[in-house]
């Protein structure tokens, strides 16, 4: 006969050791409030589905995350329930973290936690940046500097209406070449 094999048991990870863009979490937490921010009907046949969005504020002794509950699992996220949350994501969202659940994932109502939420560490409440904007903005500054250098050199042979039209070039390209992933020399 084939060996059964036992179910890992789950590692639980508390709210303040969530990072921006991780996955896999599973987490028990009370909920602090609910905030309904979408609700709206759409006919699709003869049956009407209901789209229902929430931003829970739920969090464990370490402190507090937004949740971003959809559909059934609005029902669920009632003041002071306690919720265990399994294969869950952290989105941004405006430079800030939230907590979801997908389809991959699930949520549960648990049996009441003993702890008081930390409610003087709320993990939304902070702005990250994305790597992408940083990395732009690294790019943008290089070849802005870049330019200037090539822009002090010409100057020194350039006649003065010529300064202009190099500085008017130096403006266009940043506009066009300032998201470019690549950093390259311009050339004049």
């Amino acid at each position: 006969m084939a060996e059964s094999k036992s179910l890992r048991k789950p590692v639980f990870t508390k709210v303040d050791q969530l990072r921006p863009g991780t996955i896999g979490h599973t987490l028990t937490v009370k909920v602090v409030n609910t905030k309904m921010v979408l609700q709206k009907g759409r006919a699709d046949g003869p049956q009407v589905r209901q789209m229902r969005i929430a931003e829970c504020l739920v969090g464990d002794e370490t402190g507090m995350i937004i949740f971003t509950a959809r559909n059934e699992q609005v029902d669920l996220m009632k003041e002071g329930t306690t919720i265990t949350l399994r294969n869950a994501k952290i989105d941004m969202f405006k430079g800030s973290m939230r907590l979801a659940v997908d389809k991959w994932g699930r949520v549960e109502v648990a049996e009441p936690a003993n702890f008081n939420v930390k409610e003087d560490n709320n993990l939304s409440l902070i702005e990250y940046e994305l790597e992408e904007e940083i990395w732009k903005l690294a790019c943008s500054t290089q070849k802005l500097l870049l330019a200037l250098q090539q822009i002090q050199q010409n100057l020194l042979v350039a006649p003065p209406n010529r300064w202009w039209w190099l500085v008017s070039q130096l403006y266009l390209k940043v506009e066009k070449n300032g998201s470019a992933r690549e950093c390259e020399y311009w050339e004049w």
